[in-house]
């Protein structure tokens, strides 16, 4: 608890010194490139007092959760595939590797000529974007389980849902959390990317009408936005993390 408490001091520390230093550098320079730190409040408040601009922000976090469940649900799959058979593991690695090598932008391209509806069109991005890291975790998650016990599990003859809650489950969990945390910031980041082309709602596209308005204050606004959802849903996580993991606790306690 004072870990936690500790950890919360120095992060307001920290982010009260960034924004004393933002107002000072807005004191030097024009109100376009440093706006003041109450300008951006007030437009960070704004987004919450309007339907409309408030609806652009849940539009965005819809499309990152549903790439992030499409990746999610195809990389478990795939892992699967590639752990119980060796030949497809050698024929889809390198495909998957190759994948990661491949920019964001790119993929923007390549689904702008492939697909006409825009919602598709960012899904895919997300997927693709997000696919190889939520499969190579996965994979290595169950890879992790240790031979020799899942070989005395088996001695007992349990039955597969046994095998699966006792040994496979509190394996792989910690390794389905840790991609989930870090797809979430990749997928914040692509999103951005993906609405700037083509589409007419969600924080990427305001972002860009607010570049049109050289409306700095306005971009920081909506920037901070998507961070405070990026650090609520991974606090979410933490706690489901928490939660579902308390075995580990105890077993550090030498319970």
């Amino acid at each position: 608890m004072l870990r936690h408490l500790s950890l919360n001091k120095e992060t307001i520390i920290a982010m009260a010194a960034l924004a004393l230093a933002w107002q000072l550098a807005s004191m030097l320079f024009p109100p376009f490139l440093f706006p003041p730190v109450p300008a951006i409040v007030e437009q960070f408040f704004n987004i919450f007092r309007s339907e409309s601009l408030l609806l652009n922000a849940v539009a965005t976090l819809a499309r990152i959760l549903g790439g992030l469940v499409g990746a999610f649900a195809l990389g478990t799959m795939l892992a699967l595939v590639m752990a119980k058979w060796e030949k497809a593991h050698r024929h889809l690695y390198p495909v998957l590797h190759f994948n990661q090598g491949i920019p964001a932008l790119s993929w923007v391209v390549i689904s702008i000529i492939w697909f006409r509806n825009t919602e598709f069109r960012i899904w895919f991005i997300m997927v693709a974007t997000t696919l190889p890291a939520f499969t190579f975790q996965i994979l290595d998650a169950y890879r992790s389980i240790s031979k020799d016990l899942l070989e005395m599990s088996l001695s007992f003859r349990p039955s597969r849902y046994d095998l699966f809650r006792t040994l496979i489950l509190p394996t792989v969990v910690p390794g389905i959390l840790t991609a989930w945390k870090v797809n979430l910031g990749n997928a914040s980041r692509v999103v951005v990317v993906a609405e700037l082309v083509g589409a007419t709602s969600g924080i990427g596209y305001q972002l860009l009408l607010m570049q049109q308005l050289f409306n700095m204050a306005g971009a920081l606004a909506w920037t901070l936005m998507l961070v405070l959802f990026v650090l609520v849903v991974q606090r979410l996580i933490t706690l489901i993390e928490d939660h579902v993991l308390t075995y580990r606790a105890a077993a550090e306690r030498g319970i």
